[in-house]
């Protein structure tokens, strides 16, 4: 329940529903109809997310990471701040086998069956990012042509009650194959940024992706807790 509860506390941050700070817990616990612990525990989560401190004594606080109105990715969230639309074009859709190359850079064994997304994707009509993504088979069995031109998140949270508990992610600058490069307009002498993740459904990955960011002025936000401190 808490996860729902969280989930839902965090869109409504994103489309600016509370000014500056959350509703106390009491209202909240009056809003949802569930114990102080459960929404504790839906509070720790959108604050592992970044968007939102505590200040003691005086609630939780809205963290401002929307910088000079730039467009924003919080990594802890894994897509822009603001959930500005996305629009998609759809370069290879289908099913595959996860090799050798795809288990040395994934938690993820050998042979298992995947659906193989890849995509340009653009927003306000700018080239953004060239996304190559993989969906665990035996959890999501099933992807419409409609769902990959959308938030496919949304549409796996919808359709099997899916959705990342936790995630491993990796960013790394590097050099794009000949065929990369074509896609983007750039050149294979230069380095690009790169976010390899994977996404957990529990103990276990359902998603795989490698994402080349290449919109201009793009600005990366991290959220670290110490987790040793009281």
């Amino acid at each position: 329940m808490y996860h729902e509860i969280a989930e839902e506390l965090v869109r409504e941050i994103q489309a600016g529903r509370f000014e500056n700070k959350l509703p106390s817990e009491a209202q909240l616990v009056k809003r949802y109809k569930v114990s102080r612990n459960t929404i504790r525990k839906a509070i720790d989560l959108v604050t592992q997310k970044g968007l939102v401190r505590r200040a003691q004594g005086s609630g939780y606080f809205i963290n401002d990471i929307n910088v000079a109105e730039k467009t924003v990715v919080n990594l802890s969230l894994g897509y822009t701040i603001k959930r500005k639309k996305l629009t998609s074009k759809i370069l290879t859709f289908d099913e595959v086998r996860a090799d050798k190359s795809l288990t040395d850079r994934f938690n993820i064994a050998e042979g298992t069956e995947l659906i193989r997304v890849v995509r340009l994707r653009y927003l306000k009509k700018e080239l953004y990012n060239l996304e190559t993504a993989y969906y665990v088979k035996s959890l999501i069995p099933y992807l419409s042509i409609e769902a990959i031109h959308n938030s496919i998140f949304e549409v796996i949270k919808e359709a099997y009650g899916i959705s990342a508990t936790s995630s491993d992610q990796y960013l790394a600058q590097e050099h794009l194959s000949v065929e990369e490069a074509d896609l983007l307009g750039e050149t294979t002498q230069d380095k690009e940024l790169i976010l390899y993740q994977t996404n957990y459904y529990g103990n276990q990955p359902f998603n795989l992706a490698r994402t080349i960011y290449v919109y201009p002025n793009l600005n990366l936000y991290f959220h670290v807790t110490n987790q040793t401190e009281k």
